[in-house]
């Protein structure tokens, strides 16, 4: 798919979602009776406006949100990009602000909802590793100094039962991000043990720069999988050691292989000299190879290697599954509950550098799009996507849906509204911190672009013999 085709379709994803939810607030206006100013799409000055019947419709020019403008709710000319005058509008109930503000986040549960349903029926990959065996210990790790081995299965991460690798909030992965407080839990069973194992881990983030998002919490371990050969460079040691597409190496040099990353670490510890292959052939039968890492001509600088393109496809679950809609509605309420939980949470390493803004949500967009079922992958994000507008738009703060819903309670409780000033100022100083919040996330979904190292593959080439 051409790229200029996946950035408008990303464009045009967040216009659906913004339109869907202001048209709610802009519907439920209409049936309550209220003044509707205008209708737009993005904050700002219009770049594009049209007047129908009475109601200004346009297109802002900063690329975030929108609004409805309503005069009578609680005007925010300021932010809106507009200039306010003086009229004499009739009064609202708070009844009436309360489902003006709340039809915002149900058209975008409704917009979720519907999405899921077309998730439902078409389908979306798993993108799950349903092992919960350990392949890999990285040396002088948290996990390695905690006393977890390859082969080791975890069983409950601080208590809480696991249900594979990665891919779900259950998972080993997940759990150790998750986790708070100093010490990560580990309950394993190790093969001789008669019982389960209490393991009590450390961990350790990576080092990023002070424009970029701190690194997750991990202890230094991998899953368990497969090695199997998806491809072998021409001239390298595996093409003349004959080994071929769909091979499977299950032990060196004598010593079960539980993992790909064990398989490169045992090549560096072993100084890259010759190593005793046991392969699997694909019909089942196991042969002993002899071979001897080799530095490639191309990319210079690089380690000795044996020539091998591993075969991800036995390690990472891509069936494509038929989720009820609801059950993908509330697992995303899961996941958002989750990180809100995380994010104020004071023992926890999920913060607000965490979150991500419109540049964020646009990358991991097209980063689904380009992988194959990519669209699959969309229309799962837009679920999550939507849910999440939602919730966060529920939140109790001016500005907000769940603010306005919150002063229309009070005005109920009180029997009048709250005063204009006080409220003008607190509703600015409440929109200029959740822009200020914006651009922070922003800035860090922008600086994780930088550093992280090439996307792409680099070409591997051998001698020829």
């Amino acid at each position: 798919m051409n790229r200029r085709l996946w950035i408008f379709l990303i464009v045009m994803s967040f216009n659906l979602i913004i339109f869907v939810h202001e048209l709610g607030h802009f519907w439920a206006a209409k049936w309550r009776g209220l003044q509707i100013d205008r209708f737009q799409i993005w904050f700002g000055k219009p770049i594009w406006k049209k007047e129908i019947n009475g109601v200004q419709y346009g297109l802002g020019w900063i690329p975030a949100g929108g609004f409805v403008a309503l005069p009578q709710m609680a005007p925010m000319e300021a932010i809106e990009g507009g200039g306010g005058e003086d009229r004499k509008l009739p009064n609202i109930t708070p009844l009436d602000k309360i489902i003006v503000a709340f039809a915002g986040p149900l058209f975008s549960m409704l917009l979720a909802l519907a999405s899921a349903v077309v998730v439902w029926k078409v389908g979306k990959p798993k993108d799950f590793i349903a092992t919960n065996e350990i392949g890999f210990v990285l040396p002088d790790s948290p996990g390695d100094k905690a006393g977890l081995m390859p082969g080791d299965k975890i069983l409950k991460i601080n208590g809480e039962p696991v249900n594979g690798f990665a891919g779900s909030l259950e998972s080993i992965t997940e759990r150790i991000v998750l986790s708070r407080g100093d010490e990560i839990r580990f309950t394993v069973e190790r093969e001789g043990q008669a019982s389960p194992l209490e393991l009590k881990s450390g961990f350790e983030t990576e080092k990023t720069r002070w424009f970029q998002r701190r690194a997750l919490r991990q202890v230094g371990i991998d899953s368990a999988g497969p090695a199997v050969i998806g491809g072998v460079i021409p001239n390298s040691p595996a093409a003349d050691a004959k080994l071929q597409k769909g091979d499977r190496i299950v032990s060196v040099d004598g010593a079960r292989l539980h993992g790909l990353m064990q398989f490169s670490h045992i090549l560096k510890s072993k100084g890259y000299g010759a190593v005793l292959l046991g392969i699997e052939n694909p019909d089942g039968a196991v042969r002993e190879v002899s071979i001897t890492p080799e530095k490639p001509l191309k990319p210079e600088g690089r380690d000795p290697m044996v020539g091998i393109e591993w075969d991800f496809d036995g390690e990472v679950d891509t069936r494509i599954v038929h989720p009820a809609p609801v059950e993908q509605v509330v697992d995303s309420l899961k996941m958002m509950w989750v990180t809100i939980t995380s994010v104020v949470a004071p023992d926890s390493s999920i913060g607000v550098d965490h979150l991500s803004g419109p540049v964020g949500i646009a990358k991991v967009q097209y980063q689904l799009l380009q992988t194959e079922d990519g669209w699959r992958r969309i229309l799962a994000f837009l679920v999550l996507f939507n849910v999440n507008l939602a919730v966060l738009n529920m939140l109790p703060f001016p500005v907000l849906d769940g603010g306005h819903i919150t002063l229309a309670l009070l005005e109920k409780l009180r029997g009048r509204p709250v005063e204009a000033k006080p409220l003008e100022i607190l509703q600015t100083v409440c929109a200029l911190g959740l822009i200020s919040l914006m651009l922070f996330v922003t800035s860090k979904d922008i600086g994780d672009s930088f550093g992280r190292g090439k996307n792409k593959p680099e070409e591997v080439v051998f001698p020829a013999n």
